[in-house]
């Protein structure tokens, strides 16, 4: 058992030997982006309203295969994880080491003051290590490649184009003014018979035909 204990310990100071060489943090210094850089790559402004831009993010978050921790509308903020997966190399299964990682986003939307909505990505890679003793430790890295970003924003997008598309076909359009029948014209040599059948009066006899008809009547007619 001695003997083993023995190796076991000399297997780990050259597992951390290892890691300490190829670490990142120790061959090659990490790549520092100024704010102005940071905010090209990991900001947007569109020109929908929040309520449409945070639908669209919830529908990138869930395509790119996330699971959501928690989402508010009113502050904005939306946090999301991708699936563990297990990084467990040869060396660290010798040794009883298990490492485990995954994906962290977190989404800020703020509606500008011009009607426009700002959206803010960030990706950080997050790595656990556990040891055979039960020591535990874990080290988190933003995601700094353009190529990251560049492909959430074009998913945002598309769902943004969707989500406009569908909104114009379930807008019901206003039905047309049906025409208002134009009144008949007035003819002067229309017959009276059919002014009084469509409903108007019959225009009222003048004096002279009065006394006319009045004279004929006493006379017993025309003869």
């Amino acid at each position: 058992m001695t003997s083993k204990r023995f190796l076991m310990r000399i297997f780990s100071f050259l597992f951390l030997g290892l890691l300490m060489v190829s670490s990142p943090s120790y061959a090659t210094k990490e790549k520092r982006l100024t704010p102005m850089e940071l905010q090209a790559i990991q900001s947007r402004e569109f020109e929908v309203s929040k309520e449409m831009a945070f639908g669209a993010v919830m529908t990138v978050i869930q395509d790119l295969g996330y699971t959501v921790e928690s989402a508010d509308l009113i502050s904005g903020f939306v946090t999301a994880v991708s699936l563990t997966q297990d990084k467990t190399n040869f060396l660290q299964a010798i040794v009883g080491t298990s490492a485990s990682g995954n994906t962290i986003m977190t989404v800020f939307l703020m509606e500008m003051p011009n009607g426009m909505t700002k959206i803010r990505l960030n990706f950080v890679n997050s790595n656990s290590v556990s040891t055979e003793n039960g020591r535990a430790s874990r080290r988190d890295q933003s995601i700094l490649d353009p190529a990251v970003y560049n492909n959430a924003w074009e998913r945002i997008d598309e769902a943004l184009f969707v989500m406009g598309a569908l909104a114009d076909t379930s807008t019901p359009t206003a039905p047309a003014a049906s025409a208002k029948p134009s009144a008949p014209a007035q003819n002067g040599n229309a017959n009276p018979r059919d002014t009084h059948s469509s409903g108007s009066k019959p225009a009222p006899e003048s004096t002279e035909g009065r006394v006319r008809n009045n004279q004929v009547e006493a006379d017993g007619g025309v003869k």
